[in-house]
């Protein structure tokens, strides 16, 4: 004999009838059923593009050393360095400057009456058109060393180097997959499936620094973009 049923149970069951059916396969699955299928011949393309952005801006690196005979007077030297530092370059720099903790070491060995050295680093952003001072001014100072400066592209300038690549990788596998198709005697090539791995780098511009001779920002190795492209043609 059938259990009765709550008046509460019963509408929860009627509900749950009227419900549409609902599939447990991941999104991913389901693209893979429902994406389109090749009646003809599947080409599989792998390209890569690369171009380079106006700069925007610099990252610069800066090292910071001072040498005494004990750890406290070459932490103190060295903290008067990095005062004379700052303020020559706080008016210079857009946003903040990032100063790690500083280190101290013996020097030549580990022999106390052989000195001390005690070093940090200091990086910031500068603009264009304060490169050339940045250096020159860095340049002035005693244990300052610039280890490198890296181009830096603005966020506009950046996306429209990525939309130059998008077009050019896929114009060049479209061309590829229309080439493939005249030497299969084929005619028709329709693109099914684009898979995009893409990234931007900025390439760093290492050069000494110096007193005397002027830098120009226009002429540092500009930002570097890289777009990759997996592409499947049917060919038919």
């Amino acid at each position: 004999m059938p259990s009765a049923l709550s008046p509460s149970v019963k509408s929860l069951a009627s509900a749950l009838l009227l419900l549409p059916a609902v599939s447990l396969l991941p999104g991913s699955a389901l693209a893979q059923i429902q994406g389109p299928s090749c009646r003809g011949t599947l080409l599989q393309l792998n390209v890569r593009e690369s171009g380079e952005s106006r700069t925007d801006r610099f990252r610069f690196n800066l090292r910071i050393e001072a040498e005494a005979a004990t750890s406290a007077e070459a932490l103190a030297q060295l903290r008067d360095r990095l005062a004379s530092l700052r303020e020559a370059l706080e008016p210079l720099v857009m946003g903040r400057l990032v100063i790690p903790a500083p280190r101290t070491y013996a020097t030549a060995g580990s022999q106390p009456s052989q000195g001390y050295r005690a070093s940090t680093s200091i990086t910031g952003t500068v603009g264009s058109s304060n490169y050339d001072t940045l250096i020159q001014r860095a340049g002035g100072l005693p244990g300052v060393r610039l280890q490198g400066m890296t181009s830096l592209p603005s966020s506009e300038g950046q996306d429209r180097l990525q939309e130059r690549l998008l077009e050019r990788a896929l114009e060049r596998g479209r061309r590829q997959a229309e080439r493939t198709a005249a030497a299969l005697g084929l005619q028709r090539v329709a693109l099914l499936r684009i898979d995009q791995r893409s990234h931007s780098s900025v390439r760093p511009s290492a050069m000494a620094v110096s007193a005397t001779p002027r830098f120009r920002p226009e002429e540092a190795p500009q930002p570097n973009g890289s777009l990759s492209l997996s592409l499947d043609y049917c060919l038919n």
